[in-house]
């Protein structure tokens, strides 16, 4: 177990000057924001900055900092080393495995902004000659640490199986996966260790606002390219089953970032895990999906799915709704997916989308409480949101009900209400 440490007083704040470089300010120490809501950190809500995490500098944004007598809240409009120059607001991108708690304080320096890139931006500061981020590991597992392998081995390893297997367009495109985007996933199964995907799908059966891998031209651009064929089973299996029957606790995915949503080819998975069932039992066959289509995923189950990982920005179906714009299903149709997987005697997980203010404002813990008792899933994973949370809290319309919980007050109600429930970030292996 790592000693958890925290800093003796608030961390100062950071901002980017004009050359976008990086600098603190011991004026005023660092805020953080829930919501709409500026936010004073607590000293056991910070923790150093976890390697592999990464800072960004967001154009257009100005930093909100505190007064360290008042308490007030500051806007910093001006560099203080420079002054008439300009200053940006400062966010950190986490490593895999740590979720936040506060995102950065900032102010947009006009209305009409483009929206930030797609990825979360969590509050951090300056102590002591290190970075201090407002978060907490919520998963001690090791599958994404950044140097769990030298680049030149996940090089050589990728190049030495896209050699071997030119015909398997599946592979081929996780190779592009591994070499240009580094994904971890598909780092992963060129490595032949823990988690492999399978994506599937380039077609999708909703319109997220969200989506890191296809956006409408002016707005932010998507992460990364969104696969554009659809594997046959044969290809499937060729990824799958020397993964299940060589790695230890191993674990296979459909529905991955690179992709749209899997059970629009349902009925292409269903073929590849009987396929992979004939051959092994090894291992644990996991769907990340929308859980749009119970029908189809009560097919799947019956084939051999193992684990249903249920993609959930909210409890709640107007916020749902207008997070996934779906087409052809509701947030009812998700829970009976969930129902449907339970009934199955499978495990399900929620990959529920993190937003401090949002994910522990009270009507949503109470809703999301409700789906808990209804549905049983068995496992919550605290993902970050990828998204500008100005952007998000527009689009989706939110009205707070009242003052939020605080993450980590929202998670151990959670843990007392629910004593079944576990928590983490990734899926887990399940034999």
């Amino acid at each position: 177990m790592v000693d958890i440490i925290h800093p003796a007083t608030l961390p100062s704040l950071l901002y980017a000057n004009d050359k976008g470089e990086i600098c603190d300010l011991p004026d005023l120490a660092m805020a953080g924001r829930s919501g709409r809501d500026f936010q004073t950190p607590q000293l056991n809500e910070l923790i150093p900055l976890p390697e592999g995490s990464e800072l960004f500098v967001l154009d257009d944004r100005l930093p909100i900092g505190i007064d360290p007598v008042s308490g007030e809240f500051l806007k910093l409009d001006d560099n203080p080393d420079r002054p008439g120059s300009s200053v940006r607001a400062v966010a950190a991108f986490m490593a895999p495995a740590h979720t936040a708690i506060y995102s950065t304080a900032f102010e947009k320096e006009s209305a009409g902004v483009k929206p930030l890139p797609l990825f979360a931006y969590a509050a951090v500061g300056w102590y002591e000659n290190r970075f201090w981020v407002s978060g907490f590991r919520s998963d001690a597992d090791p599958r994404q640490e950044p140097d769990r392998f030298k680049p030149a081995g996940i090089s050589k390893a990728t190049n030495q199986r896209l050699r071997g297997n030119p015909a398997n367009r599946l592979i081929q495109h996780l190779g592009k996966c591994s070499l240009t985007y580094g994904c971890p996933a598909a780092v992963n199964y060129f490595m032949d260790s823990w988690e492999a995907p399978l994506p599937t799908s380039p077609v999708c059966n909703a319109a997220c606002i969200g989506c890191i891998s296809l956006q409408p031209s002016g707005c932010c651009p998507a992460t990364q390219d969104r696969i554009k064929f659809t594997p046959s089973p044969e290809e499937i299996v060729g990824v799958a089953l020397p993964h299940l029957e060589k790695v230890e606790r191993a674990v296979v995915s459909f529905g991955q970032g690179c992709e749209g949503e899997p059970l629009m080819q349902a009925e292409i998975i269903e073929r590849s895990i009987r396929l992979i069932r004939q051959k092994t039992a090894r291992g644990t066959i996991n769907l990340n999906s929308n859980s749009s289509m119970p029908a189809a995923i009560e097919k799947l189950a019956a084939a051999g799915l193992d684990s249903l990982r249920v993609s959930l920005n909210s409890a709640r179906a107007d916020y749902h709704r207008r997070y996934y714009r779906p087409k052809g299903f509701d947030l009812e149709d998700v829970k009976e997916s969930i129902r449907v997987m339970k009934r199955a005697g499978r495990f399900v997980s929620l990959n529920y989308f993190m937003l401090p203010g949002f994910t522990d404002d009270p009507a949503e813990f109470a809703a999301l409480s409700s789906l808990i008792a209804d549905c049983r899933p068995d496992f919550i994973q605290l993902r970050n949101l990828n998204m500008d949370p100005d952007w998000y809290l527009d689009e989706i319309k939110f009205a707070a009900s009242g003052p939020a919980l605080g993450i980590l007050t929202w998670l151990e109600k959670l843990r007392e209400a629910f004593p079944h429930l576990e928590f983490g970030y990734f899926n887990p292996p399940l034999r």
